[in-house]
């Protein structure tokens, strides 16, 4: 080993130059003399004490920190306490000089400490970037110190604490929101890092809203849970995210009563694998379900659902819902006590080019779950349904209103049977977001259908847990609907992706009204006063439609030539839209 170049030996040598220094310089002002043997039982004692106490030696200069200076002042303690009874009794050495030295010594070595830290952090690594920490806590602290060894200039730290405003942490000064914005108008810095782990998505948006044109980034940590505890927080760092900025949570969410519903109960979910399918088994996992059912024709998703949840609780089933025969040996064998119905076709413009298809999976897919699920006696059966099917302009959205009708006029017996109508869900597999955010990656352009379309949006994990909070409740023959905040312009959506990007020239187009598609969704037919104790939930008005008519359309509607016209017969309100 080149003990020259370790720097764990240099550590050492370093200490026993400012020790002779010290020392030299104390003896030599105050006594006159100088004692090599005083110096040498010093060196010895300091030299030992490094590797006995603390792993001293071991200890990174470059990464030191208060606690750091405390250790060698301790340890310079521990070492006078051991050589001054030595020298003082044994060789008459003066105490005074020995005291002295000992503060001069450690004096001079944290100096030395800090030098050599300074160096390492400002003079090594130029600070050719600015930074702001928005949160001075526990996480900002933790990035302060990590921050010390890259190319960042901490300018200073925003809290929204008043308590905290007018104060500083290692001379840099934190401010209030307000102040930081009139301090630097018009100045834009590198970066901001958001460190609360605590925010909430409003927090977030806020901030992000007032602070967005003072910085060329904003990354914010990730949620508690979400927090890896062993890994830096600068390696956890990410993204604002769209969904971050449009995500509502809702206020009355009621967890015990959703544990209540799933706990201990064998959960049948179709569609397991999908977007909201696979989310839900998710959830009811999480809840305590007693055994998982997750049926999907999928293999792929299938297979993606089970390997996340994996156990001797959750059943894989690879079926498809039309299959009325399979289906009930599924519900034979397992005998399922809550059904939640995800399985559908949604995407609007395939239904349309593939119309037998989506009334065939939607219509009788749910109609054969309902059935079955009456059949043996499930508890309560849970549709989940859409804002396209109030009143709908396509195939895909009449289907669906069709099952909401079917769920509250066909006979029931015990089982009780609810459906639940929500709007569009961020970051699922038919959401605009993955398309918009593949589009800004190939340079654009953005293609929105038209500038004044709108639609309402909601977090795949809030909408679902509101699904289950609404099953939880229902007696049976009600729509719920779930409140989805304000709708949102889809050209807005584009605007703010592309901001959020950091991408510059991006071209948003306008390419015309899909097929079926309207401006407008709504999520309720006619104003409803029926409130739940909820208000994140509604229920819509019943509408009644007698079940063998109903049945009977629904034959004819297979067999027919004119499907349109039929499902215009069924759901008088459809309003097909042909073209753009």
């Amino acid at each position: 080993m080149n003990y020259l170049q370790d720097k764990r030996f240099l550590g050492i040598i370093a200490t026993l130059v400012i020790s002779v220094f010290t020392f030299f310089l104390v003896t030599v002002l105050l006594a006159k003399e100088l004692s090599i043997v005083a110096l040498s039982i010093i060196l010895f004692t300091r030299v030992i004490c490094s590797f006995l106490f603390f792993d001293d030696y071991k200890l990174s200069w470059s990464k030191a920190s208060t606690k750091t200076g405390l250790m060698k002042v301790i340890l310079a303690i521990i070492s006078f306490l051991i050589y001054m009874p030595i020298l003082y009794y044994g060789f008459k050495f003066h105490f005074n000089i020995m005291f002295i030295d000992l503060i001069f010594y450690t004096f001079a070595v944290n100096i030395l400490v800090y030098v050599y830290k300074y160096y390492h952090t400002v003079g090594k690594n130029k600070k050719t970037k600015k930074l702001v920490i928005y949160g001075a806590g526990k996480a900002g602290l933790q990035l302060q110190r990590e921050f010390l060894n890259s190319e960042y200039h901490l300018v200073c730290f925003i809290d929204d604490d008043e308590i905290l405003h007018h104060r500083s942490i290692d001379g840099i000064s934190i401010y209030s929101r307000d102040k930081y914005c009139s301090l630097y108008e018009g100045q834009k810095f590198d970066m901001m890092v958001v460190a609360i782990p605590s925010a909430t998505k409003e927090q977030i948006k806020l901030v992000y809203e007032n602070m967005q044109n003072y910085f060329a980034t904003i990354k914010i940590l990730p949620t508690i849970e979400k927090i890896l505890r062993k890994e830096e927080f600068t390696k956890q760092l990410k993204d604002i995210s769209v969904e971050d900025l449009l995500a509502r949570h809702p206020k009355d969410l009621d967890k015990k009563q959703i544990e209540n519903f799933i706990k201990n109960k064998v959960v049948l979910i179709t569609g397991a694998g999908g977007s909201i399918g696979s989310e839900i088994s998710r959830q009811c996992k999480l809840f305590g379900a007693k055994q998982l059912i997750l049926l999907d024709h999928s293999e792929f998703n299938l297979y993606s659902i089970m390997e996340e949840l994996k156990g001797d609780d959750v059943i894989p089933v690879m079926q498809t819902v039309r299959n009325s025969d399979f289906l009930e040996n599924t519900f034979s064998k397992y005998k399922p006590q809550i059904v939640i119905h995800a399985a559908a076709y949604k995407h609007v413009p395939l239904v349309e080019d593939n119309i037998l298809e989506g009334i065939s999976n939607n219509i009788i897919g749910t109609k054969n779950c309902i059935d079955i699920s009456i059949k043996y006696g499930v508890e309560k059966f849970v549709l989940i349904s859409t804002d396209k099917a109030v009143r709908p302009t396509n195939v895909m959205g009449t289907t669906k209103r069709i099952c909401e009708l079917y769920t509250q006029n066909v006979k029931s017996n015990t089982t009780e049977i609810v459906a639940v109508r929500f709007g569009n869900v961020l970051g699922s597999s038919g959401s605009v977001i993955p398309k918009f955010k593949a589009q800004i990656e190939a340079g654009g352009p953005i293609t929105v259908t038209h500038p004044d379309i709108t639609r309402y949006f909601m977090l795949i994990p809030e909408a679902c847990e509101l699904v289950l909070q609404a099953a939880s409740i229902g007696k049976g023959g009600e729509i719920f609907i779930l409140d989805m905040g304000e709708p949102i312009k889809i050209v807005d959506l584009a605007k703010k992706m592309i901001a959020l990007s950091g991408k510059e020239n991006i071209e948003i187009k306008y390419c015309g009204l899909r097929t079926g598609e309207k401006l407008y969704e709504e999520l309720l037919i006619n104003e409803s006063d029926k409130r739940t104790d909820y208000e994140s939930i509604t229920v819509a008005n019943a509408t009644y439609f007698d079940i063998d008519e109903l049945n009977k359309k629904i034959q004819e509607l297979l067999v027919c030539e004119d499907k349109i016209s039929k499902l215009k017969e069924i759901v008088p309100e459809f309003e097909h839209k042909l073209n753009n």
